[in-house]
């Protein structure tokens, strides 16, 4: 009986590790087409909101937020802590990934039930606080379709669909890091913004967050693992 346990047990971590080298394999073959596209954008949208949760958070508010289709976007913050504020948006979106892992690997929620509640988080943020066509359009769209998800699909693909949402999120976060900060330390990014706040040159904190991506990643990583 033990034994059997042990190869069970052994069989659905081999299972994860298949699915998540296929996961990345995949991904790294689709990153520039139109299927992951929209997961690239959703993660936009998930950097963008926590920037204005941070502000929020510090006593801010949210003016307004913009998506655009070449994968940039805008958060119009009021008020708030400033420091904050600017280092929440890749480390939100990474955090973000975290806990939609975290959550569907729970057993305590339902999946398809996370994917229809994921969704209509999308509808009602995208209500609340965008004010771009693109980002209306694409904010309602996206929601939508996942809410329907929630109610068509079964638990085993509605966890495959959460587990991408997650693992892009924290993927996307890291290489946009890159592209933003270390490849065009020139660009108006958020570490740009923090240099000028702080006196911390912009590299720096583009090699401290990745550093943090690369730990909170893996981290993650070994705990679904564990979990299969």
């Amino acid at each position: 009986m033990a034994t059997d346990m042990q190869s069970d047990q052994v069989k659905r971590k081999l299972t994860f590790l298949a699915g998540f080298a296929l996961y990345f394999a995949a991904l790294w073959l689709l990153w520039d087409t139109p299927v992951v596209y929209p997961l690239k954008i959703f993660v936009v949208m998930l950097h963008e909101i926590s920037h204005g949760i941070a502000a929020i958070a510090t006593g801010g508010s949210i003016d307004r937020i913009t998506l655009d289709p070449y994968q940039g976007g805008a958060c119009y913050c009021g008020g708030g802590n400033a420091f904050v504020t600017l280092s929440a948006g890749y480390l939100g979106s990474l955090i973000w990934g975290v806990v939609l892992l975290a959550a569907t690997n729970s057993r305590r929620i339902p999946t398809p039930a996370l994917v229809f509640g994921v969704g209509t988080l999308v509808v009602v943020l995208t209500a609340l606080y965008v004010r771009n066509g693109f980002g209306l359009a694409f904010g309602l769209a996206f929601g939508a379709t996942l809410m329907i998800a929630g109610r068509k699909l079964g638990p085993a693909a509605s966890r495959i669909l959460m587990t991408a949402l997650g693992l892009t999120s924290c993927l996307y976060a890291i290489l946009d890091i890159k592209s933003d900060v270390l490849d065009r330390p020139h660009l108006e990014s958020d570490a740009a913004m923090l240099a000028e706040l702080t006196g911390v040159p912009t590299m720096t904190w583009g090699v401290i967050w990745i550093v943090v991506g690369l730990i909170v990643s893996a981290l993650a990583f070994r705990k679904a693992f564990k979990a299969a």
